[in-house]
């Protein structure tokens, strides 16, 4: 059946969604019927992979439609540069009033304010074209308002109120485990789920483009109850992780990483590093992390039924994905650092008004196809500045075209002019800071700034743990993938204006 134009909008972002931690994708233990069901009516993307980590940089690229070599809002506080367009500011000219609920973290450019302007002291700024509903940034102020509202004690600003009860911690259950000081009722899933119910239900017969930016399953990696204990460690898989000092051999950002990643990012209380943490201990996360997990789904849940209750339902493109992926322990890693599949592939499910559901696609999908597909659907052309390409075709139930990707590409980029917590053990200048993924149908290459390669066979090592780049008879795959990756991107520069041409007559457009 032909997908038909929607009524309503409603994107859907859970950040650090790892994309093979949920039911639609047949994990063992993870329980999230409501998301299942919505892949049951739509189309599962199932090789969907994030172009950047961290927040920042993907975001722009899924909001935008452009790579992140070219946006270069390459960390959270790199600002994005005012000439682009978005999903948000295009929408408008259907009528839309885009409206935000959470976050974007979009750091603005700093050449279009004036000085001691406050959008310059975050990263955490709002997109141009979205009209706040709730901005929920990690400090949390309005959420956190609303727990003192109710007689919470709140123990100090921002992340405090992760931190659990030293009465509730159970030391021999994990240093995750405890539950949250406040009641599954009264989270900020919940909370920011009441309030797109509430703007929602007084919307009448208006179009709706709603932007929903849950903060989970990201650390903190606490939980309230009962979610906290959902999930039984004994049961979850252990993290894929061999040797600790093979690992660090593998590559020095890995050992740097390994050396310098913090137990504290990750949960409150934690004391020193996350690789020396035990592999119960990291079943535990794993555990509370699933429990995150099925809260944001349990939530999801409450406004997929007001939406079929108020009639919405049928009349509404839904789509749900994330901006990276969780390392979970594998390699010894937590977070979304790095080169490996974990931290990059992502979920994407788009159920599309009038489209038979059901459908699952296993071609290379990629964030910045996000912002077409929207725009296709409302009718509105897609900008020249974007990378990405309509998903339309698929939902539709027609095969890829025949120029369609056959690898998935992405950059992280570890500088930070703050705090180089990466870049300065390995006596790098900032500008060499970069590595860029071409993760292929068997062959996943990896290139550096000013590091050495790597080569994996993902079809013999899923998990990326040998490194075939020196091997001398995988010299000739490593020629051609690095051919490949330098002809992707060349032919991915940024040229909003290369394929068009002034002369006799007005602009020509090139193909």
């Amino acid at each position: 059946m032909t997908a038909r134009r929607p009524l309503h909008i409603l994107l859907i972002t859970a950040d650090q969604w790892r994309g093979d931690t949920l039911g639609a994708a047949g994990h063992p233990l993870v329980r999230t019927p409501n998301i299942d069901a919505l892949a049951a009516e739509g189309t599962f993307f199932r090789r969907h992979y994030a172009n950047a980590s961290p927040c920042g940089p993907s975001r722009a690229s899924l909001l935008a439609g452009l790579y992140p070599h070219n946006h270069r809002s390459i960390r959270n506080g790199t600002p994005l540069d005012a000439r682009f367009t978005n999903v948000a500011l295009e929408a408008r000219k259907a009528g839309y009033d885009p409206v935000l609920f959470g976050y974007t973290d979009s750091s603005a450019d700093p050449r279009e304010l004036p000085p001691g302007d406050p959008r310059l002291e975050t990263y955490e700024g709002v997109l141009p074209g979205f009209t706040v509903g709730v901005r929920l940034p990690e400090d949390a102020k309005p959420w956190l308002a609303s727990l003192k509202a109710k007689g919470y004690v709140v123990p100090g600003p921002g992340h405090e109120i992760y931190r659990p009860d030293p009465a509730a911690v159970t030391p021999d259950k994990g240093p995750t485990y405890a539950p949250a000081r406040f009641r599954a009722e009264d989270s900020e899933t919940h909370w920011l789920t009441d309030r797109v119910i509430e703007h929602l239900s007084m919307q009448g017969e208006q179009s709706f483009f709603v932007h929903l930016s849950y903060l989970r399953p990201h650390p903190p990696f606490i939980a309230p109850e009962p979610y906290n204990a959902m999930y039984d460690p004994d049961d979850v898989p252990a993290p894929l992780r061999g040797d600790i000092e093979a690992e660090k051999a593998q590559h020095p950002l890995l050992k740097a990483m390994l050396e310098a990643i913090p137990q504290s990012a990750f949960f409150q209380h934690g004391e020193g590093l996350a690789a020396d943490m035990s592999e119960r201990d990291m079943r535990q996360l794993r555990a509370t992390y699933y429990a995150l997990l099925s809260e944001v789904d349990d939530n999801l849940g409450r406004l997929f039924g007001f939406l079929k209750r108020e009639g919405l339902w049928e009349d509404t493109l839904v789509i749900l994905t994330s901006d990276h992926g969780e390392m979970l322990g594998d390699h010894f890693l937590l977070g979304k650092q790095g080169w490996f599949d974990a931290a990059f592939h992502i979920p994407l499910i788009v159920r599309s008004p009038g489209a038979d559901g059901g459908r699952q696609v296993t071609d290379f999908t990629e964030s910045v196809d996000v912002m077409p597909t929207i725009l296709d659907a409302l009718g509105l052309d897609v900008p020249d500045q974007c990378d990405g390409r309509p998903l339309t075709g698929f939902l539709e139930g027609r095969p890829a075209p025949a120029d369609w990707r056959d690898a998935a590409c992405f950059l992280f980029d570890f500088r930070d002019a703050r705090l180089p917590l990466l870049q300065k053990p390995l006596g790098l200048k900032a500008d060499h800071c970069t590595l860029m993924a071409m993760r292929g149908e068997r062959w996943k290459y990896v290139h550096f700034t000013a590091l050495p390669p790597l080569l994996f066979d993902m079809d013999r090592d899923p998990q990326e743990t040998r490194n075939l780049a020196t091997d001398p008879a995988h010299a000739g795959v490593m020629l051609e993938c690095a051919q490949r990756l330098l002809s992707w991107r060349m032919e991915h520069e940024y040229g909003a204006l290369a394929n068009l041409m002034l002369g006799p007559g007005g602009v020509v457009r090139g193909r």
